[in-house]
């Protein structure tokens, strides 16, 4: 599949249940036309790793996820040795097949070699999540490996892409990430949705909830991202919460209701005694 223009994006992901916005079409239309990694950042909840989702359904291909967190280094991202399986092939005494310990048999292939497996016969979606989690050294790996697309493991020699993948990172900025690797990116922020936006996002994915709740449950989401909170509630967690509420067959969105339901929107005690407290306040309508 192609997707030849801005409007086209817009459309393709709307088809897979993404409400997108301008910015965020250009880059993904720029990022694949011009085959570049789409970096996404923004705070967590709006959308980033989904658009990686949406991708993969919409071209029809596989989706290949990385999950950062510090101390990930190159093997557990991109290859290791099965060494038991190399260690009982030694015990079986077959010391003429020694070289063969080192071949495709016993390479375990994890996300980054598999996305650029060249017996792929398509391109993959490469999603490298949370990035800003990984230390600056695994940053440095990946200049090399999303410039050429390829890599050289000692033993077998270069592996290069044949269908280069289509790849997202995504950064809840919790540091800055360094600029040589944005270089090689389509920049894109995403903020937490507007008021219309988050409303088509509800209706799209729980029409089950009557409009009326529909629009009194983003306006409530939209008010507590103003508040000084400790872990804003993201789509996600709209959408949990308007699936709650149909569920419970609330046809007015109350304060008894919220009271019920904040657990759903808010993980930690600190913003649940913060949000009950604004809830009591009459002032906080």
């Amino acid at each position: 599949m192609s997707l030849d223009s801005q409007e086209e994006v817009t459309a393709v992901l709307q088809e897979q249940g993404y409400v997108s916005d301008p910015n965020l079409s250009m880059s993904l239309f720029l990022a694949l036309k011009m085959r570049r990694p789409l970096f996404l950042e923004g705070a967590p909840g709006v959308g980033k790793t989904e658009v990686a989702r949406v991708l993969s359904k919409a071209f029809d291909t596989e989706l290949i996820r990385l999950q950062c967190y510090e101390g990930l280094d190159v093997h557990h991202a991109l290859y290791e040795w099965n060494y038991q399986k190399q260690l009982l092939r030694l015990q079986a005494g077959q010391k003429e097949d020694l070289g063969e310990i080192y071949s495709d048999e016993y390479l375990l292939k994890r996300p980054l070699l598999q996305a650029i497996d060249p017996e792929r016969d398509k391109p993959a979606v490469l999603l490298i999540d949370e990035i800003d989690r990984a230390d600056d050294e695994f940053e440095s790996f990946l200049l090399e490996l999303l410039g050429d697309f390829q890599v050289t493991i000692p033993e077998i020699g270069r592996i290069e892409a044949v269908h280069r993948p289509i790849v997202v990172l995504t950064s809840n900025r919790t540091r800055e990430i360094h600029d040589a690797l944005k270089r090689r990116c389509i920049y894109c922020w995403i903020d937490y949705p507007s008021f219309d936006k988050e409303l088509a996002i509800v209706s799209m994915k729980v029409p089950g909830l009557s409009k009326h709740v529909q629009r009194q449950a983003v306006a409530f989401i939209q008010k507590l991202r103003q508040e000084d909170l400790l872990k804003p509630p993201g789509i996600a967690e709209t959408l949990d919460w308007a699936e709650a509420l149909m569920h419970l067959g609330v046809a007015e969105l109350e304060t008894t209701e919220v009271h019920k339901t904040l657990g759903v929107v808010l993980k930690n005690q600190e913003d649940i005694s913060v949000v009950e407290a604004l809830v009591n306040d009459p002032s906080y309508q």
